[in-house]
């Protein structure tokens, strides 16, 4: 008997993407929450996630998004799909703050800030504090902008995503069976 030939290769990274990501904010569209709160869902869930405070995010996206009455489920994916990006985002509101708050350059060392958190914390946040507390306002500063952008970028894309779910499910629901005449 003859082996089958290997699968061929599928890549893994877009049926995880699509299943994590791609297929929920569907799932809610069809569940009706509008375009327009999903986008802004992702544009507020997005500048939740790169709140400049390590270990913050996951519990500033559930409030805000009580708050707002916003998807929890979407923007708690928002938030872990931004990790990625969040130390970078740190260490560019942390300059940024220096720069609003004409600081000096601060050096910033992982390891040397993990050790001091651990070995006395009160002279960790006496030392870091106060940056954490100008990237913060850095942060502030850049909401009313970054918000309204993400929300602009989203919008049309979830509305033609709503556009062809819409016409896919009308397709499917006017096709009807042939019409046979009664005997």
């Amino acid at each position: 008997m003859p082996e089958n030939p290997p699968a061929p290769f599928t890549p893994r990274v877009s049926s995880f993407w699509k299943r994590r990501v791609v297929e929920p904010i569907v799932h809610q569209l069809t569940q009706g929450i509008t375009p327009e709160k999903i986008a802004l869902t992702l544009a507020v869930g997005s500048a939740c996630a790169l709140f400049p405070v390590i270990g913050t995010t996951t519990f500033l996206c559930l409030l805000v998004g009580i708050a707002l009455r916003l998807n929890q489920p979407i923007i708690q994916i928002v938030n872990g799909i931004c990790v990625p990006l969040h130390i970078p985002a740190i260490l560019g509101l942390v300059r940024m703050g220096e720069w609003m708050f004409k600081e000096p350059r601060t050096y910033l060392h992982i390891r040397y800030m993990n050790q001091m958190f651990w070995d006395d914390p009160r002279l960790f946040f006496h030392q870091y504090g106060l940056i954490a507390y100008h990237a913060s306002a850095a942060w502030a500063f850049l909401l009313p902008v970054w918000i309204p952008a993400i929300y602009l970028i989203f919008l049309p894309v979830l509305r033609e995503v709503d556009r062809l779910r819409v016409a896919a499910s009308v397709k499917t629901t006017d096709v009807r069976p042939p019409v046979h005449p009664v005997p």
